[in-house]
């Protein structure tokens, strides 16, 4: 794989059940690349290590005043110096592939994931901690990829030069090589503590990140209500606190690199001594005490890679842990069964009860605005899942066809599921509306349909073009040039231009005005005629637009009826519609002997009824 060949066609199926087996799979799928790094680490590891003898055949030439000698040792060094840079050169960027394909693989199944779940995946998962996973974790998941293959060449290169001292002379070369497994375990006892520490350090950011990445969600809000010096407290105590678990974190592995700097250095001091003693004696030669010493402290190179793998799998673990909660989530506990089927009939929620009659527009009435989210993302497939991953609650049915048994593009195509908070994407209103459709609203219709006049005339002020043409206007990132209700109405035409089977809108005007919420339903209840349409809404301008309205209450539907009559008629319906508080409600409650309301309820009935 090289980087021109990115993105993948297919990243695979990775292994969610534990970070460790999901970093294992990363190794696997990029095993080429691992052997490829692997040869050309250990090319320029043994370059490394082919130094110190011909450094000692050098000094031992000029002992023995060798010309000839002198010239070999010196073509040797170049050549070596050659293989050095060569190796050096490609296992920097062999590695460097290995770590950018492993964080675009990992990239790539975060977005495919995302894709999947929709707007369900951060009811199941915080916001923050997907951003968290998709940016800093990623990369330290890619460094533990990129690093393994290097450590493994160090490894080998370690191995290979005891074992060539212990040959070359033994009574040094033994010394080293029951050294070296001493120096490259002693970190070991520390390494528990280092990854407890690094652990706490990842899960401070990671609510550091949330807190930040909710505040910024909500700024306009908080500098509506004055509470954006509450926030910025709470993010500066999180931050504080992920600075104090960081600098923790940091003295553990100082202590870790201090180890590694100590005991070699009392090696090297240990093998001087002695080695000078054997050298006094005449029992070996200064050549032969050079190439050792040179080679034992050209050792310490690959010994550092000891710590850096420790230390990259100490930070890639709970990031592979964190990716692997959000892999591991699934649209729904059961897999797709139901194949070359387009359901169509009735939308029916056997969890609630609740019936969308086929062609009819439905409006759901819920006191719940939490309860309403799930029910619609229920709607539109996403079945509700407990703790052990079994499903909460029986699937949604499309006819007499389950929606989680079916492909997840056949049931998105069956089912839109559009909630209060849509994004917009950042481009020309044309590209906005270049959605996959059923060909037969055009995007004029939609947008008059979604009341967007106003919009329009906004963009063709702001047009590239002398003709002033709106739908070549670009619009900027989640459409933060417009209103909040201009970026609601757009986002719903967006939704009528795809023409599903059935389309559930959850609080599709709840930021625009009362005038245009009127003229927005009846545009809905007339573009969408003879199409299944459910709106989650408390407004009596939408629910009055409907062919019949539906109040959930606790999970479970209570009352069937249009608005006006259930206005009258439903206790419960009427204080989520009209804002009762309890005491208008006890007033409004018939008499319990003549059955009548009182008139204040009937003078409020009266006036809802008149604004619809």
């Amino acid at each position: 794989m090289q980087i021109r060949d990115l993105p993948y066609s297919d990243p695979g199926d990775p292994d969610v059940r534990s970070g460790p087996r999901f970093l294992y799979w990363l190794g696997r799928n990029q095993l080429a690349g691992q052997l490829k790094s692997l040869s050309w680490g250990l090319l320029h590891q043994l370059g490394i290590a082919g130094l110190p003898v011909t450094v000692g055949l050098a000094v031992q030439a000029v002992i023995d005043r060798s010309g000839g000698r002198l010239a070999l040792a010196g073509g040797l060094i170049l050549a070596l110096g050659v293989v050095i840079a060569v190796g050096d050169t490609m296992l920097h960027r062999t590695a460097v592939t290995n770590w950018i394909s492993a964080a675009a693989r990992v990239q790539q199944l975060l977005a495919r994931k995302t894709a999947e779940l929709g707007s369900a995946l951060t009811r199941r998962v915080a916001a923050g901690e997907v951003v968290a996973v998709s940016t800093g974790d990623v990369e330290k998941i890619g460094w533990f990829v990129e690093a393994l293959s290097r450590f493994a060449a160090a490894a080998t290169a370690l191995v290979v030069i005891c074992v060539g001292l212990a040959f070359y002379l033994p009574s040094l070369g033994l010394m080293v090589a029951l050294a070296m497994p001493v120096l490259a375990l002693a970190v070991l006892p520390l390494l528990p503590r280092a990854t407890r520490r690094a652990d706490e350090q990842r899960e401070k950011a990671g609510k550091a990140t949330e807190l930040a990445s909710d505040t910024v969600a909500g700024l306009r809000v908080l500098r509506g209500i004055g509470g954006e010096e509450l926030f910025l407290g709470r993010y500066r105590r999180a931050s504080q606190e992920v600075r104090r678990a960081a600098v923790r974190s940091a003295r553990m592995w100082a202590l870790i690199s201090a180890v590694q700097v100590l005991l070699p250095g009392i090696l090297l001091i240990s093998l001087v001594w002695y080695g000078a003693t054997l050298a006094r004696d005449g029992r070996i030669d200064v050549g032969q005490l050079v190439t050792v010493y040179s080679a034992a402290t050209l050792m310490l190179f690959p010994l550092r890679h000891f710590e850096e793998i420790a230390m990259a799998y100490s930070f890639s673990r709970p990031s592979a842990q964190r990716a692997v909660r959000v892999l591991s989530l699934h649209r729904s506990a059961r897999e797709a069964t139901v194949e070359g089927v387009t359901p169509t009939g009735d939308l029916y929620d056997p969890a609630t009860g609740l019936m969308a009659p086929r062609g009819q527009f439905t409006a759901v009435v819920c006191g719940d605005p939490d309860e309403a989210g799930q029910l619609a993302e229920r709607l539109g497939g996403h079945a509700e899942t407990g703790e052990d991953g079994d499903e909460a609650a029986p699937s949604v049915l499309l006819g007499a066809v389950a929606l989680d048994e079916v492909p997840l593009d056949t049931a998105r195509a069956a089912v839109l599921v559009q909630d209060k908070d849509p994004v917009l994407l950042s481009g020309t209103l044309q590209e906005l509306l270049d959605v996959p459709s059923s060909g037969l609203v055009t995007a004029e219709a939609a947008l008059e349909a979604a009341q967007c006049g106003d919009v329009l005339s906004a963009l063709a002020q702001a047009s590239p073009d002398d003709d002033g043409d709106p739908m070549r206007t670009r619009i900027t990132e989640r459409g933060r040039s417009l209103s909040g209700g201009q970026r609601q109405r757009l986002a719903l035409a967006r939704s009528l231009v795809t023409d599903p089977e059935a389309l559930v809108l959850d609080e599709p005007t709840s930021a625009v005005d009362s005038h245009t919420e009127a003229r927005v339903a009846a545009g809905i209840a007339k573009l969408r005629e003879g199409r299944t349409t459910v709106a989650f809404a408390s407004s009596p301008l939408l629910l009055d637009a409907a062919d019949r309205v539906v109040l959930v209450h606790e999970g479970t539907v209570v009352a069937v009826g249009v608005h006006r009559e259930l206005l009258r008629t439903e206790p419960r319906y009427r204080a989520v519609v009209t804002r009762e508080t309890d005491d208008e409600a006890a007033a409004s409650a018939p008499d319990a002997v003549t059955g009548i309301a009182s008139v204040p309820a009937a003078k409020s009935i009266q006036e809802i009824e008149e604004r619809a």
